[in-house]
């Protein structure tokens, strides 16, 4: 069955293989392990199991790994990402490009041995142009927030 076809009718779990299929990103930029809920149109739940094997922690740092706030928002672009392509007609010809950043908040370091729980809100979309809400916790308690800006344009590349 095609992972597509699958989400529209209502499965609500994809692993990593799924989501590759899905997004363009790959090791070692691809942040999300495993969408655990979605809402078509609305919203989208997924997991990020930090460990002490992500490349950012060679730098970010040495004797101290933190997971780098910047990344804490990519994870969430790219969840964002996954709810926006599923419905996009010709997908495979389309880039969804994260335009911004709002009211970003850190509130607690993410370290290896951390399983990242990222979720996002559909604000608002007009034609190629949106804003998702997102929060990310660790055992339940917020770690970062932000509102991103998207936008869908053509891919060079195809």
């Amino acid at each position: 069955m095609d992972i597509i076809q699958a989400i529209h009718e209502g499965r609500q779990e994809l692993n990593v293989q799924e989501i590759m299929e899905i997004l363009p990103h790959r090791y070692p930029f691809l942040m999300i392990d495993r969408i655990v809920e979605i809402e078509r149109k609305k919203r989208i739940v997924a997991l990020k199991n930090v460990t002490m094997n992500e490349p950012f922690f060679q730098g970010h740092f040495p004797d101290i790994p933190v997971m780098p706030g910047v990344l804490i928002i990519e994870s969430r672009a790219q969840v964002a990402g996954v709810l926006i392509y599923r419905d996009l007609p010709d997908k495979e010809k389309k880039l969804i490009y994260f335009t911004g950043i709002e009211n970003a908040k850190f509130r607690r370091p993410v370290l290896p041995g951390d399983q990242l729980h990222v979720e996002m809100r559909l604000l608002s979309r007009r034609n190629n142009f949106g804003k998702m809400q997102g929060r990310a916790t660790v055992e339940d308690k917020l770690a970062a927030e932000a509102t991103v800006l998207f936008a869908i344009v053509e891919n060079p590349g195809s």
